[in-house]
């Protein structure tokens, strides 16, 4: 049974919004694309850069340096340069609570 942390308030994220949240000893990128919650791992697998700022769109993040794409909900890659895809994290969002498991 997967354990699940709360890292956030559905209040401090917009739609379109990303936040970096630490957990754990792991970054990662807590974002919201039309209504829905992801979380990804926060660098980009080809330059090791943050994904923060990047642009969503069609249920993907594009790397604002390098232009590498993955997809938001299950961090595959879809656009070089990158060839290997991000860890994505089951989101539980539940009243006014965002939680991720890690596990």
């Amino acid at each position: 049974m997967s354990e699940y942390h709360v890292i956030a308030a559905t209040s401090e994220l917009e739609d379109e919004g990303q936040m970096h949240v630490a957990l754990n000893g792991r970054d990662l990128l807590l974002c919201k694309h039309d209504g829905q919650y992801y979380a990804i791992d926060y660098h980009c697998s080809h330059e090791i850069f943050g994904l923060e700022g990047g642009t969503m769109q069609d249920g993907c993040i594009t790397c604002p340096f390098h232009g590498a794409e993955f997809k938001l909900s299950d961090g595959s890659v879809q656009a070089a340069p990158a060839w290997e895809p991000i860890l994505s994290y089951s989101v539980l969002v539940e009243n006014d609570t965002i939680a991720v498991s890690i596990d």
